[in-house]
């Protein structure tokens, strides 16, 4: 089977391209083939972020919408994994229906979200409609985004339940009562001022400082400079080097797979991240922090129910937190059996889609009849025209350009790049900070 995974952030990366191994296996026999594509943008994620995730591909490309829609008409692809913001899927769907506008043998689309979906949920789903498979990580967020399409009286058929596809790993054996080795999964936009930012790196700090016998390890998603699935204003390695004190010998930033992370950790802490996810699946005891407030706009909301919440006092006094059963269950990481069966049911769709001759044309929601004041500006931003087709110079033909004018034109992507992030983590803070003076 052929299959193709678009994607604009290396989490986004992970996922699709991991959800292709559970629900096109083919891909990976004698035969089929994994082609990978990243949407050129502002987190396209870089050589070291990708070695990171450690999911490889047949080939990997960076594209613009316009230049994956010419590669889907010409490419020949079974299936198509749209691992892509909101937007963005929209944009492609409504490519494709422009290149299919009537039943036509054309690649399965498949799209679904990265991790925990706490916030923009509606808007969110309703730019994913119109795949042929939505995928959702448990049997709550399947019944969630079948009302959500319901309420509007779009077609919930595609919803499918799934789980979250990098969930694995060892399970986990208590050795002592004590948690020798305690991660706290830092996020790039949650929370964001530079005061809780810094508190919660601070509590991390004298957490390692009250128990000179634990090591606690900082895990974070990029370096300086790197871009992930959102904005990291105000990088954690700065705030550790203006950190009164500094951090104690025991207390250490870190990089790397969280999956090999975990196979370490006695305890994982965390505000909202989906680490938590990966690490209740394997049974390590997981602390959702509730310093900043039980809100939606932290995302540990979510947890309610998980019997997870905690604050760094209550840790620093020695609790583990337990785990709710029946709370797992429902959010699709039981550590049992069923997660192994929990893409039979994608899998199979995709097989039954996919030897169809021939498929009916993408059909969003939103079209210029339901949304005509939202629509177009979204196409637009992908460079498309409001038929779904490529403006004039949106594609580039790669035939007949040089070398040379190839190589320009990356050197001045990456600048325009670098000096993007720059100006998010470098300058924005200093002018917010003047506009508060």
């Amino acid at each position: 089977m052929r299959v193709a995974v678009l994607a604009d952030s290396d989490t986004r990366w992970k996922w699709g391209a991991l959800t292709a191994h559970r629900i096109a296996p083919d891909c990976t026999e004698p035969g089929g083939t994994l082609t990978g594509f990243l949407l050129r943008g502002r987190a396209t994620p870089t050589a070291r972020q990708l070695g990171e995730v450690g999911v490889r591909a047949d080939r990997l490309t960076e594209v613009t919408c316009a230049e994956f829609l010419a590669e889907l008409k010409s490419g020949g692809y079974d299936v198509v994994v749209l691992a892509l913001v909101g937007g963005a899927v929209q944009a492609v769907l409504h490519g494709a229906r422009a290149l299919w506008p009537a039943p036509a043998e054309r690649p399965v689309l498949v799209t679904g979200y990265v991790g925990v979906v706490y916030e923009k949920l509606a808007d969110g789903l309703l730019l994913r409609h119109g795949a042929d498979l939505v995928l959702a990580n448990s049997r709550h967020d399947a019944d969630r985004f079948r009302a959500v399409y319901e309420g509007v009286g779009a077609d919930a058929g595609a919803v499918t339940e799934t789980a979250l596809p990098f969930l694995g790993g060892a399970p986990y054996e208590q050795v002592t009562d004590r948690a020798h080795t305690v991660v706290f999964a830092a996020q790039p936009s949650v929370p964001e001022s530079r005061a809780d930012r810094t508190y919660l790196l601070r509590r991390a700090a004298e957490h390692a400082r009250r128990h000179p016998d634990r090591e606690v390890l900082v895990k974070l998603r990029s370096k300086p400079g790197e871009h992930t699935t959102h904005l990291e204003e105000l990088p954690y390695q700065r705030l550790a080097e203006k950190l009164p004190g500094g951090l104690p010998v025991n207390c250490r930033l870190v990089y790397g797979n969280m999956g090999e992370v975990l196979d370490g950790t006695d305890l994982l802490v965390t505000v909202s991240s989906t680490a938590a996810l990966e690490s209740l699946h394997r049974g390590v005891p997981t602390a959702v922090l509730t310093d900043l407030g039980v809100r939606e706009a932290l995302g540990n909301h979510h947890f309610l129910g998980s019997g997870c919440l905690a604050s760094w006092d209550q840790l620093d006094a020695g609790l583990r937190p337990a785990a709710d059963p029946q709370w797992l269950a429902r959010q699709g990481v039981a550590s049992e059996g069923p997660y192994e069966r929990a893409f039979d049911t994608a899998r199979e769709r995709v097989a039954a889609l996919a030897a169809l001759p021939e498929l009916p044309a993408p059909d969003p929601y939103y079209t210029h009849t339901t949304a005509p004041g939202y629509l177009p500006g979204i196409l637009a931003r992908h460079h498309l025209g409001p038929d779904g087709t490529p403006l004039p110079g949106a594609a580039r033909p790669a035939a007949g350009e040089s070398k040379l004018r190839r190589a320009v034109r990356s050197w001045l992507r990456d600048a325009a790049r670098g000096a993007y992030r720059h100006g998010v983590q470098r300058v924005a803070p200093v002018i917010r900070r003047m506009g508060e003076l």
